[in-house]
């Protein structure tokens, strides 16, 4: 307002200056001395008496507006620090300079932008809260299975009860979880039918809950909500609350983008397989050198990718080639994966696979035949560094792919699946960079890039 006034003024002024100086040059129109005296000094005193009541208007605004400033309200801060944190992470991403850390520094291919990586990381540490509903009773709410295909469900769950990101003042949360389980709704509501609406209506009305008793759903539509599922089902039974399918940040297993799963909004999880409900026996393996196993898959037919590969493969034991239906007894299937090079990792019924992070575990590189399938983690890990990806319509060039690929480069895919592991491994309790903060942090990314208003 300020700047705008003056260059009124200002505008004012020359524009009298042009008139004066025209009017004095036109040889048609001749203007005694002592009337351009008169105008001039009219025209002077004009801009005097308005520049001076200008600055008097303008300290009266000034001081109403500083009066009648309303204060902050919690959410205000919270998008507030926001908006530093994003500041801050887009300033690093042209640096060249990376932060001391007292654990670990990203470095390397393996990382899109590594100094990018860390500064979101460490602003995340720093501001980042969640606040967990209380609302609910086990065994379906704020329990699951820790153990099994599926036990990141209940890893999480419980990891994220006790964690210091965890708040308990939802006035200062910047995403809310809801802790219900899709393997326990299916333990214990779904009665074995086709009719899945018990399982719905148990969503829909855990929501409609912290709905009457909080704020929070309703100013957001659900945006800054999260869910979590390691189970198939968990997108279907999503799809049941509108809200939760459209807005909220969906942490799934089954991360098929040709089934509603968006990058921008919802974070993959990858699968993860603990016999015993952690990783001992499953991290580490040999050197390249001694693995005499070119590429190796055992599994059954789940699903038409393997079909295929099966159809292609199962038995064909030219050049280290090791694919199977049924390894032969008395073969254990994780000595196989730590003779070989390369792992298959291919879909079953649905995209996910706990064979991706066993690859990882032990040393042997993905190759990842999945359609449609979002990686974990893709927006700060570079998954052609460690990875293959090989599409269902070349399964049968399988093998040349493979044999085509130069062992200089192996030993660099196969190292830098290497380095990557930490952040795929499950620590009890959670250790910095490890799985469970790496999903953290994609969530961190997705709350980011959500702007939440006060209702008022």
């Amino acid at each position: 307002m300020t700047i705008y006034r003056h260059d009124e003024d200002i505008n004012t002024l020359t524009f009298s200056q042009k008139i004066l100086e025209r009017e004095t040059n036109m040889s048609t129109f001749k203007v005694p001395w002592l009337m351009m005296i008169l105008v001039t000094t009219f025209f002077q005193l004009v801009i005097s008496t308005n520049s001076t009541i200008f600055h008097h208007t303008s300290n009266i605004s000034n001081s109403s507006f500083s009066s009648n400033k309303k204060p902050q309200t919690n959410l205000q801060k919270i998008e507030r620090g926001l908006a530093r944190a994003r500041a801050a992470i887009k300033k690093a991403r042209n640096s060249h300079l990376t932060e001391e850390d007292p654990d670990y520094v990203p470095s390397g291919s393996v990382y899109w932008h590594a100094n990018t990586f860390h500064r979101s990381y460490l602003e995340m540490e720093k501001r980042f809260r969640i606040y967990v509903y209380e609302e609910g009773d086990p065994p379906i709410f704020h329990n699951a299975p820790c153990y099994g295909i599926l036990g990141l469900e209940g890893i999480f769950i419980n990891d994220m009860e006790i964690s210091g990101f965890r708040t308990m003042d939802p006035e200062k949360a910047h995403v809310y979880f809801l802790p219900f389980s899709i393997i326990t709704l299916i333990n214990y509501v779904f009665t074995g039918t086709s009719n899945w609406e018990p399982m719905y209506n148990t969503v829909r009305d855990y929501i409609n809950v912290i709905n009457q008793k909080y704020p929070y759903w309703n100013r957001s539509l659900g945006a800054d909500h999260l869910m979590f599922a390691c189970h198939d089902w968990g997108p279907k039974i999503s799809r049941s609350i509108p809200h939760l399918y459209k807005n909220s940040i969906r942490a799934l297993c089954n991360a098929n983008t040709s089934e509603g799963f968006k990058l921008s909004r919802d974070v993959s999880l990858p699968e993860i397989y603990l016999p015993h409900g952690t990783t001992e026996g499953l991290l580490g393996g040999p050197s390249p050198s001694v693995r005499t196993i070119l590429v190796f898959f055992s599994g059954g037919v789940h699903g038409y990718i393997r079909e295929v590969l099966l159809k292609h493969w199962e038995n064909k034991t030219e050049d280290g080639v090791k694919i199977q239906k049924y390894l032969p007894k008395g073969e254990n299937y994780y000595t196989q994966v730590r003779k070989s090079k390369y792992c298959i990792c291919a879909s079953g019924w649905e995209v996910a696979s706990p064979r991706m992070v066993e690859a990882l575990y032990m040393g042997c590189v993905p190759v990842l035949v999945k359609d449609d399938y979002a990686k974990p983690f893709s927006d700060v890990l570079n998954w052609d560094t460690f990875s293959v990806d090989i599409p269902t319509r070349r399964i049968p060039q399988l093998k040349d792919i493979l044999m085509a690929i130069p062992q200089r480069k192996y030993i660099r895919l196969q190292r830098n699946g290497v380095r990557v592991r930490r952040h795929f491994v499950v620590n009890l309790p959670p250790k910095r960079y490890d799985v469970f903060h790496m999903i953290l942090h994609s969530i961190w990314l997705r709350r980011l890039d959500i702007h939440i208003r006060d209702i008022n």
